[in-house]
């Protein structure tokens, strides 16, 4: 693989970026488990589509089942929406939205 001007991979693309597997101490002590899903999520990009534009590939899966999660595949528009979604949301909660 090349790396272009840009300073960018040339060739086709796909890198796990963060992933995060659930942890029962992310719900509260006595959840239900019919209220709260235990779910694990990762970030990747990728650029394996017809038009080779890069995109944000976020996965959500319940845990105990792999394979059965949604994946999105979100172009730079997309992904920075939902970052900002994020954002506010911690700024909702009274938390830094940190970078």
């Amino acid at each position: 693989m090349e790396v272009g001007a840009s300073g960018h991979l040339n060739g086709p693309m796909r890198r796990s970026i963060d992933d995060y597997p659930f942890d029962p101490s992310d719900y509260p002590d006595h959840y239900e488990t019919d209220e709260l899903t235990p779910i694990s999520w990762g970030v990747a990009i990728s650029d394996d589509y017809d038009d080779a534009e890069p995109r944000v590939v976020l996965t959500v899966e319940e845990v105990g089942r792999a394979g059965y999660g949604l994946v999105g595949h979100l172009n730079a528009t997309v992904a920075r929406r939902l970052r900002l979604a994020l954002r506010d949301a911690l700024v909702e909660v009274g938390q830094d939205p940190g970078l």
